[in-house]
C-alpha cells in the first residue's frame, strides 16, 4: 500500500521530527510513505472571513496540485468522522481489499482545509473535537496509521 500526506507547512521543532521519523521508519515494513509540504500562506493575526478564506483557496490549490489523481483521499477535518484505532485499521484494511493501494491523507493549515480539498475528499477524518497545530497532527496521524497496520496483522503494540 502506498500511503502519502500532503501536509500545509514546514516542520521546524526537533521533537516532532524526530518522533516522525521514527513512525515512518516503521511503517515501511507495511506500506510506503511520503510526506509532502506546501507552503502556508502567511497571515497576519486579525483576519476577515474573506482574507481567512482566501488563505485556505490558495494553500489548497497547493494541495490539490499534490495529491495523485487516483488516490483515496482522507481529509483530517475536525468535523470529520471520530474513529478508534481498531476503526481506522479496519478502515485501512477495507481500503485495501477494494483494490485501493493509494491513500492520501491531507493535513490542512492553521485555518483548515477549503471546500475544494473537502470536497475532493473521500472521506473526513477527525482525531477529535479539540484543535490541535498542524504539526503535532502529523505525528499523531503516522503514529495512528502504524498502530493501524499492527492492528491489521494482529501484532502487538502497547496499549
Amino acid at each position: 500500500m502506498n500511503i502519502s500526506i500532503v501536509t500545509v507547512g514546514k516542520l521546524k521543532e526537533k521533537y516532532l521530527k524526530q518522533g516522525i521519523d521514527e513512525y515512518t521508519k516503521r511503517l515501511g515494513a507495511y506500506a510506503k510513505i511520503t510526506i509532502t509540504e506546501v507552503p502556508d500562506e502567511k497571515a497576519p493575526e486579525n483576519l476577515s472571513p474573506e482574507d481567512m478564506r482566501i488563505i485556505k483557496e490558495k494553500e489548497g490549490d497547493r494541495i490539490l496540485a499534490k495529491i495523485p489523481q487516483d488516490a483515496h483521499v482522507i481529509a483530517l477535518a475536525i468535523n470529520g468522522k471520530m474513529q478508534t484505532s481498531e476503526e481506522l485499521a479496519a478502515n485501512l484494511n477495507q481500503l485495501a481489499l477494494h483494490g485501493k493501494s493509494k491513500i492520501c491523507y491531507v493535513i490542512g493549515g492553521s485555518l483548515g482545509l477549503s471546500d475544494k480539498v473537502l470536497e475532493r475528499a473521500n472521506e473526513k477524518l477527525s482525531f477529535s473535537k479539540m484543535t490541535f497545530p498542524h504539526q503535532l497532527m502529523r505525528l499523531i496521524l503516522v503514529e495512528q496509521v502504524y498502530r493501524g497496520f499492527r492492528i491489521m496483522r494482529g501484532e502487538p503494540y502497547h496499549k
